[in-house]
């Protein structure tokens, strides 16, 4: 019995476009590296990156 060819995955690193092999064996996909993985953290964490809230403000309670 042969063992079935298996077809990697290359895809574009989210941070610096590198292009990078998507498989288990990349332990920082979709990322190329821990640093793009990190750079990719602080734009969340700084909120460079956000998820748009459509939901109206509370308005205040009338008296």
């Amino acid at each position: 019995m042969t063992q079935a060819a298996v077809k990697v995955r290359k895809v574009a690193c989210p941070s610096c476009g590198e292009t990078t092999e998507y498989s288990p064996t990349n332990a920082f996909r979709p990322f190329c590296s821990q640093r793009c993985k990190l750079v990719d953290l602080g734009d969340w964490a700084t909120e460079k990156f956000r998820i748009p809230d459509h939901t109206p403000p509370d308005l205040p309670e009338s008296e």
